[in-house]
């Protein structure tokens, strides 16, 4: 079922045409990667998905999921490195993000919150401060706070920029199992070709005024992955 539909969008960035005529379709369960150079539009395509922007034409249409039921991490963390919140208290704060008229928690966001604790492995840190925590930590933490504020979208915005080799890999294997084991669609803008191409179902590689659309058997049968 296709959830999300881009059809001929135009966004600008500081009043430049960055991303032109774009027109793609996300399906329930699958995983995109949106790659490209710096300057080609990547973080605004994920802003406009959010209704965070506005394209100056075309449409993004909505099916199965509303935007306020996307869970999102940015390239940067907003929650600051001093600011006195526990893991827990992140994490269940992602279910803010579907509430209009009640601010309060509920049994079952409490019961979603523990849940994604749990299956992420951060039990046991829980009741620790953000600030305390490793690189691959908070990114998880974060993970967890994206997982309680959707049901099937996860937009993730160069989720692994700031982590190391092993928290990378660990990262893009706990998203690759909530893809295939749970269903959760992933769209994921990265730099890293390499994990592109073993997790992706297509990859969207953005550039000056274009777009292509791939598979990743299509390039690496093409031998074109140093081109993309």
């Amino acid at each position: 079922m296709q959830i999300i539909k881009c059809e001929n969008i135009t966004l600008s960035y500081n009043k430049e045409k960055i991303v032109k005529d774009l027109s793609f379709d996300v399906i329930d369960g699958e995983y995109i990667c949106i790659i490209g150079e710096n300057g080609t539009g990547k973080s605004t395509l994920v802003k406009a998905i959010l209704g965070l922007v506005n394209p100056e034409s075309g449409k993004i249409k909505y099916s199965g999921v509303k935007q306020n039921e996307i869970g999102y991490i940015s390239q940067t963390s907003a929650i600051a490195d001093n600011f006195p919140a526990s893991v827990y208290e992140i994490v269940l704060s992602g279910c803010l993000n579907r509430k209009v008229f009640m601010p309060f928690y509920s049994k079952k966001d409490k019961e979603k919150a523990d849940y994604y604790i749990n299956h992420l492995e951060l039990d046991e840190i829980k009741k620790k401060t953000f600030s305390s925590l490793s690189g691959g930590q908070k990114q998880r933490v974060l993970l967890a706070r994206a997982l309680c504020a959707t049901k099937k979208v996860l937009l993730l915005d160069e989720p692994t920029a700031s982590l190391d080799p092993v928290a990378t890999k660990e990262f893009y294997e706990i998203i690759y199992d909530l893809n295939r084991q749970h269903n959760i669609t992933i769209i994921t803008v990265s730099h890293d070709i390499d994990n592109s191409l073993k997790y992706a179902d297509r990859i969207i590689n953005l550039s000056k005024d274009s777009f292509k659309i791939y598979r990743p058997d299509e390039l690496i049968t093409k031998g074109d992955k140093n081109n993309v």
